[in-house]
């Protein structure tokens, strides 16, 4: 059991920046390592398997728009919050993050309090999610991961495996926009080759068996689940 808040990770090349949030967030008590571009960010997350990453998104070699999308093709940050850091105060920008698995975002000059709420706030969402029974409810559905079963208003629905991975994880994360190369790898592995309408098929026979429409399509993007 943990002992501190949390595992935090901070990226971004300013390194003012980085000393004035490690300063603030080490004295509530948060461990923290630091990256100074995106390439740095991806090593760093796997030594440190940080519960939060802060990511800036204008910064050498890599990104921060390139460098969430790498971790969001990675299972083993599924459960790790990443909030934004710009300056950019770009409405575009703000979108597309949250698109590609952004959990939030803070706007540059960083105000210390504001900035310890959002990772809070951040932090137990995560947690919650993670002390959830494997039985997820959403109005009339429920999804048991544990038995691989599905029912909609009392009564059982069979879906074959694939069909029940794809629900499954658009379900992880209602409202999150999960993009077509992350789900073909996440559901389908990188060893097995599919072509590009696998998932429409998939999402077409989801939806026909259900007899209710919760998945959205996100053109040219993805697809995301949306709660009844």
């Amino acid at each position: 059991m943990e002992v501190f808040p949390g595992k935090i990770l901070i990226v971004d090349d300013e390194p003012d920046i980085v000393e004035f949030i490690s300063y603030n967030l080490k004295s509530k008590g948060y461990l923290i390592a630091t990256a100074n571009d995106g390439v740095e960010a991806i090593r760093k997350a796997k030594e440190f398997r940080p519960n939060l990453i802060l990511l800036d998104i204008m910064m050498p070699n890599k990104d921060g728009i390139e460098t969430i999308k790498e971790l969001r093709n990675n299972p083993d940050f599924d459960d790790t919050a990443i909030i934004f850091l710009t300056a950019l105060n770009n409405e575009k920008y703000e979108i597309e993050g949250l698109k590609i698995g952004a959990d939030d975002y803070i706007a540059k000059p960083i105000k210390p309090e504001l900035l310890a709420t959002r990772i809070g706030s951040a932090l137990r969402r995560f947690r919650k999610d993670e002390d959830q029974d494997q039985k997820q409810t959403f109005g009339d559905l429920e999804i048991n991961k544990t038995k691989f079963t599905v029912s909609y208003k009392g009564k059982d629905i069979t879906l074959a495996k694939k069909e029940f991975e794809l629900l499954s994880l658009l379900a992880s994360k209602p409202g999150r926009v999960f993009l077509r190369n992350e789900i073909l790898q996440r559901v389908w592995g990188t060893d097995v080759i599919v072509g590009d309408r696998t998932i429409d098929v998939h999402i077409r026979k989801v939806r026909q068996k259900l007899g209710i429409d919760l998945i959205t399509t996100v053109k040219g993007v993805g697809y995301k689940f949306d709660m009844p």
